[in-house]
């Protein structure tokens, strides 16, 4: 073999600098799409999470309504039946707020803004709302 021909095998081999950068372009196209889908991936993750939360609050608020009624006097619980859980209302701990980190629940009428409490109570209709701000009228 001679150095020409040796020399002309190695470099048929390598990739070119344009098909490098075509690749990098191509992930670079790829990143660009991909990431809007994953970005508010955490944003959802918390509004199902006090969707879930409200869920079984709200369960359990209407099975003590129901088993009262069932004894003759259908009746919500009271702020502290609801906040002495497990044991109360619920069978374990009063979940946490994923946006405010609480699992304090406050007395009130209407859905509002709490940043220090997890959760708004109604003793007079049973409704259970999240305090965050983050959810202020959705309903949750």
């Amino acid at each position: 073999m001679k150095g020409g021909e040796r020399l002309r095998r190695s470099t048929q081999s390598a990739f070119t600098l344009i098909e490098l950068v075509m690749v990098i372009v191509i992930l670079g196209i790829l990143a660009a799409v991909a990431i809007p889908t994953f970005y508010n991936l955490q944003e959802d993750a918390k509004r199902s999470a006090v969707k879930g939360s409200l869920g079984g609050l709200r369960s359990g608020v209407a099975i003590w309504y129901a088993k009262t009624a069932s004894q003759g006097s259908a009746t919500y619980p009271t702020l502290a039946q609801l906040a002495s859980a497990p044991g109360g209302v619920m069978q374990f701990s009063i979940p946490l707020n994923p946006y405010t980190n609480s699992n304090a629940v406050v007395s009130g009428t209407v859905e509002a803004a709490n940043a220090a409490a997890g959760w708004i109570y109604d003793v007079n209709t049973g409704r259970i709302w999240s305090s965050a701000a983050e959810t202020q009228g959705s309903g949750y």
